[in-house]
Order: structure tokens, then C-alpha cells, then sequence
């Protein structure tokens, strides 16, 4: 499965087989959450074996059962943590769906652990993401539209008009889409809108552009 498919086929999941991450898969995992600790800076965690980040009331009100792992995305406060944790968070998310793996980001709904992971002085935990074999695939849902979120209008260049549209298919918080894309010459201006997690957002929707228009990070402005 390549990263374009994992987009198409990602769907947030919140309920989970009693199904342990194991072997080759946990391997892979564990192997990219350190690439992109390495690349970005951040202090990433997989958690395995932890029952009560998702056995709260506040878990139970977002529906989740049977979590086996997740990731704890934290990093060095200030700056562009968010978004950073966003865009490297997501890159894991589509591993993880190439690996057979489902996901899905959780902003409030657990319970905070702090002995199932480390925090070092003057970092903080942003937001979590569940991993796991999903006890079915997820679904769509409804989204904005391409005139929505960027004035380019329909004579933007085809890679843009591509970038957009896999922007479209990214998780956010509430599914509230609140971001912007617009063209600058030969570079992009991605902003973030108000909102709770709207930052986190915006590292989200900027890697799947990226994906979509086929682009590394100088492409933004």
C-alpha cells in the first residue's frame, strides 16, 4: 500500500479487536516512531500494554473499547510543537494503515498516564493517537469542498488542485476543517483557523498535501 491509498483508506477507528500489536508489525512501528523523533525533534512514545489512558469515563464517552497501543505525541513546549506533532503524528498514522494497523487522533477523551511515559523537563504532552487492529474499518466522512478551504480557484496548477484534495481526506478535530490553502507563486500558504487543535490540524493536513501534490516541505511559503 503506498501513502496516497493509506490517505484513501484511513478512517478514524475508536473500537478495537482484542488483538495485541505484535512482531514484525510492533518492530515497524517502534522503528518509525524513532525515525521521526530522529527527523523532528520530538520525543514520540508508543505505549503497548496500558489499560488506563482508555478505561476512564472520558474514554467511555468517546466510545473507545479495546485500544492495545497507543502513540503519546510530546515534545519541547513553544515554537511549532503542535504542528510539528501534527505533521509527524500523521506521518505514523499512515505507516501504521500500510501496516495493517487502524488509528485515531483523541484529543481530550483519555485519561492522562504519566508513568507510561516520559516527560522530560520542558516538554509536554500534546494529544495521543490510538493504535490497533480495528474491530471494523471506520468510514468516511462528510467533508468541505476544494472551494471551501483555498481561493486558487479552478486554474490553480493540477499538483495544487491534488494537494487540496488529499488535505480534504485528513483527520481534524471534530471534523472541523478549519484551515486554508493559497498559492504564492510557486509556494504554498497553509494557515490554521481558531479552534481547538487547530494547529495540530494544520501539521496534519500539510503532510497529506504534500503526499497529494507530490512536494517536499519547501514547497510551503
Amino acid at each position: 500500500m503506498d501513502l496516497m491509498q493509506a490517505i484513501k483508506e484511513r478512517h478514524s477507528v475508536r473500537q478495537y479487536q482484542n488483538k495485541p500489536i505484535e512482531g514484525e508489525t510492533l518492530a515497524s512501528l517502534r522503528a518509525a516512531v524513532e525515525s521521526c523523533n530522529e527527523e523532528s525533534g520530538l520525543h514520540m512514545q508508543l505505549i503497548t500494554g496500558e489499560a488506563k489512558a482508555f478505561d476512564s469515563p472520558l474514554a467511555h464517552y468517546g466510545k473507545f473499547t479495546g485500544v492495545p497501543a497507543y502513540l503519546a505525541m510530546i515534545g519541547k513546549k513553544g515554537g511549532d510543537l503542535e504542528e510539528r506533532c501534527g505533521y509527524y503524528g500523521e506521518k505514523l498514522v499512515l505507516t501504521a494503515q500500510t501496516l495493517g494497523l487502524n488509528t485515531c487522533w483523541v484529543g481530550g477523551t483519555y485519561k492522562k498516564v504519566p508513568e507510561a511515559y516520559q516527560i522530560d523537563p520542558g516538554e509536554k504532552l500534546v494529544i495521543v493517537i490510538s493504535v490497533g487492529y480495528g474491530a471494523t474499518r471506520g468510514h468516511a466522512r462528510k467533508s468541505k469542498t476544494y472551494d471551501e478551504v483555498t481561493k486558487a480557484g479552478a486554474d490553480a496548477p493540477q499538483w495544487f488542485k491534488d494537494g487540496v484534495a488529499a488535505a480534504l481526506l485528513a483527520p481534524t478535530a471534530l471534523n472541523q476543517q478549519k484551515f486554508t490553502f493559497a498559492l504564492q507563486g510557486d509556494k504554498v500558504v497553509a494557515k490554521a483557523g481558531l479552534g481547538f487543535f487547530t494547529k495540530t490540524d494544520l501539521g496534519i493536513v500539510k503532510y497529506h498535501f504534500e503526499i497529494g501534490a507530490g512536494k517536499t516541505p519547501d514547497v510551503w511559503a
